[in-house]
């Protein structure tokens, strides 16, 4: 039976772009803290065990960026899924929903945890760590993998705290595990002196404070999710994947790409070469969070909008989110272009081959992030749109398609210049691609006039 929504559910407010951005900015502010203790993970790395197990820590990269992937595939399709039934008054459906989305992500975790333990080796191989790397490279990894269910749910309920109408809820536990998270690096790190294996830990214990913390707050039921006995419906779980895929193409996207980059730098230039990008990679991680953020915390009322049928509303939200991202894309490229070699020092010395080369790239590679912006929202509202299929062409093109066949033709005629030169240059084609999505389905889903 239809339970009648009332106006008490947060996502149903006539949003300013004031109250919007209110909304939205505890899930910015949590995953720019998720991007902070990634980048002090690399920080400490570099500075207390050294630039070569900074390379390890890119190489490895490829099995992480996929185990994020298959969590936030479920994460962003099944909230899509279950904001758009509390949007049509199915409340209880919607906590069915979301506590079978919940197992099926917890199960993932320890069949990934079994399988990456067993071929550890097998993949540090295949992903072309040197031999000098690839002891860090399984020091790092073994560690990590043994988190992998906490990571899984640390995606999907900081992703459905927002869903519930709780975004406050979300913030504090990214800021609690951002905190854990540094405090542990450095303890174990330094006093202790673990080397990488400490970084590992401290990114573990950090993925479990916010896993342990959503645990209890859905089983309180105090909101308006909470855990039920679930409907065992695998098309829930098929729809979430679909819905959500585009996460995925974009974190498998980024696990082949981070490959390319960490084969060529290496080619070129050495392990010298595969820290200089992995500084990059981080710093774009970091900063790329601030649109991932806002994507992630207004999805939920475009869903929800959208499962309503409020056009009036949802043409409102689209039109602030869009000034956000163009005003906030032209200030993170001004800042990273002024700020490049400050970034680059707090992980290399200056005057090492490592800052030199870093520094030198953050001359061009700034410039993908005035289009970046507008590709991620683009992809994260037809995603809350329930159109997984050009989200996720949007994904593939702007982490893979593009990049792809850039890194393959650039780096023949120009050397560096060519790597520094793929991802700027996808984003732009991305972007064309995103704003004829965009300007094709206004009528159809009715963002636009």
């Amino acid at each position: 039976m239809l339970e009648i929504p009332t106006e008490e559910n947060p996502l149903s407010q006539d949003f300013s772009i004031r109250s919007l951005l209110k909304f939205a900015f505890p899930t910015i502010v949590m995953m720019l803290l998720m991007g902070l203790y990634t980048i002090v993970d690399t920080i400490f790395v570099a500075r207390f065990v050294g630039t070569n197990a900074l390379s390890a820590l890119n190489i490895v990269c490829p099995v992480i960026n996929l185990t994020v992937g298959l969590g936030t595939m479920l994460a962003t399709g099944g909230s899509a899924i279950v904001a758009r039934k509390m949007g049509a008054g199915e409340t209880v459906r919607a906590s069915q929903d979301f506590t079978l989305i919940i197992g099926a992500g917890a199960l993932l975790g320890v069949v990934i945890t079994v399988l990456g333990v067993a071929l550890i080796d097998s993949m540090i191989g295949g992903l072309g760590a040197s031999q000098i790397l690839f002891p860090y490279c399984r020091e790092y990894l073994f560690l990590l993998l043994l988190f992998t269910p906490a990571s899984m749910l640390q995606v999907l309920f900081q992703n459905l705290i927002v869903t519930a109408g709780r975004p406050g809820i979300g913030m504090a536990l990214g800021v609690g595990a951002g905190a854990a998270n540094i405090l542990f690096d450095y303890i174990f790190m330094v006093p202790l002196e673990m080397g990488i294996q400490g970084a590992a830990l401290g990114t573990g214990i950090g993925y479990l404070i916010p896993t342990v913390a959503g645990i209890l707050f859905f089983t309180a039921g105090n909101g308006s999710l909470h855990f039920r006995k679930p409907v065992m419906d695998l098309s829930i779980l098929a729809g979430s994947c679909v819905n959500g895929f585009s996460e995925m193409v974009s974190q498998a996207a980024s696990a082949v790409t981070t490959f390319l980059f960490n084969r060529i730098m290496m080619k070129l230039l050495g392990e010298d070469g595969v820290a200089a990008i992995t500084i990059l990679i981080y710093t774009q991680f970091l900063l790329t969070a601030l649109y991932i953020g806002f994507s992630m915390g207004v999805a939920p009322v475009i869903s929800y909008n959208y499962g309503k049928q409020d056009k009036a509303r949802l043409k409102k939200v689209f039109a602030i989110c869009l000034r956000f991202i163009i005003a906030v894309s032209i200030v993170i490229f001004g800042l990273t272009i002024a700020f490049g070699s400050p970034l680059v020092s707090f992980f290399a010395s200056k005057g090492t081959s490592v800052y030199e080369i870093a520094r030198k790239g953050f001359l061009l590679f700034p410039f993908g992030f005035l289009f970046c912006g507008l590709n991620i929202f683009t992809s994260a509202a037809f995603t809350a749109l329930s159109n997984g299929k050009l989200s996720a062409i949007l994904s593939f093109l702007r982490t893979f398609g593009f990049i792809l066949v850039f890194l393959l033709i650039l780096p023949e005629f120009m050397g560096v210049t060519g790597v520094w030169l793929a991802v700027p240059m996808a984003e732009l084609l991305t972007m064309v691609v995103a704003l004829v999505f965009l300007f094709r389905n206004k009528d159809r889903y009715h963002y636009a006039s």
